[in-house]
């Protein structure tokens, strides 16, 4: 199964950290974000890694080069970053069989091979790691609500009225049936393609979306706190933020 990696945010959130590099080559226990996602992703099985460039992409064609501890690396350029859905697009051509999508600004330390699993079982079109958060901070997430089977029957992205806690964490599995569906999404009020869109989509297809439960943790690393969060959760401290 390949394994699509999205690396091609600016991090503006993140600086000074991005000031001289892009978001997945910073460094957090002494390594970049991207390596922690591509030592995972092997870990998983991955068979070969299509990685979304964009802000800075030579910085990370330079470090990687075509191949990470023998897994193949393609490069997929977006130019302008309209959202996740905009960036899978641009691996289409790469992808004929079901995948693995991480998002590039992530740690994970979580059950992510339940998810591959999962997708591998044929009986879901689509799988992610979904975890619950406090009702204060969904509306800054991908929200979904689930049937008593853990099936997904509803995504909004960032709602003002959130149907429930449970939020979409940045690690996925799909059918190529997906990349129809991102073509047909309209730019959300954001401006922005959205991946919860396309999801919702498929859903309203008739197609079979689970939701699978974190069990460990994750950190987004959007704001310098957060690479110094999963830092300290990597070395097994007690996290920075309550």
């Amino acid at each position: 199964m390949k394994a699509v990696v999205l690396a091609a945010g600016e991090g503006t959130r993140l600086r000074p950290l991005t000031e001289d590099k892009p978001k997945g080559m910073v460094e957090v226990n002494g390594k970049p974000i991207l390596t922690h996602c591509f030592e995972q992703l092997a870990e998983l099985g991955a068979d070969g890694l299509v990685v979304v460039v964009g802000y800075r992409k030579q910085d990370i064609i330079d470090h990687y080069g075509d191949e990470f501890d023998g897994i193949p690396i393609t490069y997929a350029h977006q130019r302008e970053q309209k959202g996740l859905a905009h960036a899978l697009l641009k691996v289409e051509e790469y992808i004929n069989d079901d995948f693995m999508l991480m998002l590039g600004d992530n740690i994970f330390q979580a059950n992510l091979e339940d998810v591959v699993r999962r997708q591998q079982e044929d009986r879901a079109d689509a799988a992610f790691l979904v975890e619950e958060v406090d009702w204060d901070d969904v509306s800054r997430y991908g929200v979904c609500d689930t049937n008593k089977y853990g099936e997904v029957t509803d995504v909004v992205e960032k709602p003002e009225d959130p149907p429930s806690n449970l939020v979409m964490t940045g690690f996925y599995t799909f059918s190529p049936a997906i990349f129809h569906a991102c073509h047909l999404v309209q730019p959300s009020n954001r401006g922005e393609y959205e991946i919860s869109e396309a999801i919702d989509l498929l859903i309203q297809s008739g197609r079979t979306i689970d939701a699978i439960g974190l069990e460990g943790w994750r950190v987004d690393v959007g704001y310098p706190e957060d690479r110094d969060e999963a830092e300290a959760r990597l070395q097994g401290k007690e996290t920075i933020k309550q």
